[in-house]
C-alpha cells in the first residue's frame, strides 16, 4: 500500500468518521443539557403560580420528569466524553497526517511511512479502547470486611 492510499483509505476514512460522530455526540449533549436547564429553569416560575396555572402541580411533576430523564440519558450516553474524545482523535490524526505530508519530525527519516502508519493505528487504537471502557457498566463495589477503630 502507497502512503497516498493509506491516507485516502484509512486515515481521511477515520478523520471523517471521528468528526462526524463527535459532532453528533456534541449535538445530542447539548440538546439534552438545554431541555434538563429549561425545565429545571421552568419548575420554580411554576411552582410559583400554582394558584394561577391550571394543572400547575402536573406540570411541575412533568418537567421533573423531563429533567431527570436528560441527565440520565446523558450519563447513559456519555456524549459530552464521546464528543471531547473523538474530536481529540480527529485533530491528532490530522496533526499527524501534516507532519508525514510535510516530511517534518519524526517523518523527516527513511522510515516515516512505517512510523506514521504505527502512529495512526496506535491512535486508533487507543480511541477504541477508550470507548470500550466507557461502554462497560461499572463494576459492582467489592464489599470487605468490616474495619474497627482502635477505640472500639
Amino acid at each position: 500500500m502507497t502512503p497516498d492510499d493509506y491516507i485516502a483509505q484509512r486515515v481521511d476514512g477515520q478523520i471523517a468518521w471521528y468528526r462526524g460522530r463527535g459532532g453528533r455526540a456534541q449535538r445530542k449533549f447539548k440538546a439534552l443539557r438545554i431541555i434538563e436547564m429549561a425545565s429545571a429553569a421552568i419548575i420554580p416560575l411554576v411552582a410559583g403560580f400554582l394558584a394561577v396555572i391550571p394543572y400547575g402541580n402536573v406540570l411541575v411533576a412533568v418537567l421533573g420528569v423531563v429533567v431527570a430523564v436528560s441527565a440520565g440519558l446523558i450519563a447513559i450516553g456519555h456524549y459530552q466524553e464521546i464528543w471531547i474524545e473523538y474530536r481529540t482523535a480527529s485533530e491528532s490524526l490530522k496533526h499527524q497526517k501534516y507532519l508525514f505530508l510535510t516530511r517534518s519530525p519524526p517523518y523527516d527519516t527513511d522510515e516515516a511511512f512505517a512510523l506514521f502508519v504505527q502512529c495512526v493505528e496506535g491512535l486508533i487504537s487507543k480511541e477504541n479502547s477508550a470507548w470500550s471502557q466507557h461502554m462497560r457498566p461499572p463494576a459492582p463495589a467489592k464489599v470487605g470486611p468490616v474495619q474497627r477503630g482502635a477505640g472500639e
